[in-house]
């Protein structure tokens, strides 16, 4: 493995010519690319695909899923939105947004879900097939029951945590 120096690595650069193998865990560390589509194709740092993103309209540094600080230019840790051309995030955050929204994934600022869909599979995101995670019956409930407990640590209401109003 390329990255690890390790013995085991089953994963090859499919670039024409490039010999580096890597382990999946280590594609990361590697900044190595996997297409989880079509004949899921792999490429190591040097020939990943790279996003062609415009010059940006705003001048916001910032991260438009965990709203942190990152780098300006587009890099293997910083993605754009081919859609918008505007909304920045971290590879890390649009992949654990792309796995918690499973068949509802879109950019998460201009809300199109094409290209943007087919851009991110192109560098390396893995999709889910599922429902989005807070649409699941066990995450949210049956949307035909109120809450009707406190939760409150303390709670303040005379009448107790299990005391319910009729409206309000």
């Amino acid at each position: 493995c390329f990255v690890c120096h390790k013995m085991g690595a089953s994963i090859t650069c499919c670039h024409t010519g490039c010999d580096r193998t890597f382990h999946l865990p280590c594609a990361p560390d590697g900044e190595c690319v996997t297409q989880y589509f079509g004949a899921y194709r792999s490429f190591c740092w040097e020939h990943r695909p790279q996003q062609a993103m415009q010059a940006r309209l705003s001048q916001d540094n910032t991260c438009c899923i965990c709203l942190d600080t990152m780098e300006d230019k587009i890099s293997y840790k910083s993605m754009g939105c081919p859609a918008c051309q505007d909304a920045r995030f971290h590879r890390h955050c649009i992949q654990r947004l792309a796995l918690h929204a499973g068949i509802s994934f879109r950019c998460p600022r201009c809300l199109k879900q094409e290209p943007f869909m087919t851009e991110m599979l192109i560098m390396g995101i893995r999709l889910s097939k599922r429902p989005p995670s807070w649409e699941s019956e066990q995450a949210v409930g049956p949307l035909d029951q109120r809450h009707s407990r406190c939760d409150a640590e303390t709670c303040v209401c005379p009448r107790g945590r299990e005391h319910v109003e009729r409206q309000g």
